[in-house]
């Protein structure tokens, strides 16, 4: 499975941890990430993350075109959930397309850990037969 992982400035350590507690099932499969985001995992847990472009430079926007070509399969994306966000927008932008696309979205740590056990039981393979 493809999984995409976003965190806004303030949410990246928690993304980091949430990394290193799930590292055994993310390690199974193909992770991609904004730069920033991407490169703080790598460090933090050792799980190698396919990065785009931070996502201030068009990174989320790359993330974008994957989801509308259903190349992604869940995406998690914490979020600061303040109008003060520089890059509000990016979250939106993500979450119709999950919507539009049927790709399971995660915008904070208890919705992650719930898809992420489900994607260990097996729950998330339909995405496999979506995907044909």
């Amino acid at each position: 499975m493809n999984i995409v992982l976003i965190a806004h400035d303030p949410k990246k350590k928690l993304m980091q941890n949430f990394c290193i507690a799930y590292r055994g099932i993310l390690m199974n499969h193909d992770v991609y990430s904004t730069a920033t985001t991407g490169r703080l995992v790598e460090e933090a847990s050792g799980i190698t993350v396919h990065k785009f472009l931070a996502g201030h430079l068009g990174g989320v926007e790359q993330i974008a075109t994957q989801i509308e070509s259903n190349q992604m399969d869940m995406v998690i994306f914490l979020r600061e959930n303040t109008s003060s966000q520089p890059h509000n927008n990016d979250f939106h932008n993500i979450s119709t397309l999950c919507d539009i696309y049927n790709i399971p979205l995660a915008s904070n740590l208890a919705t992650a850990e719930l898809l992420i056990k489900a994607l260990e039981r097996g729950d998330l393979d339909w995405r496999v037969l979506y995907k044909h």
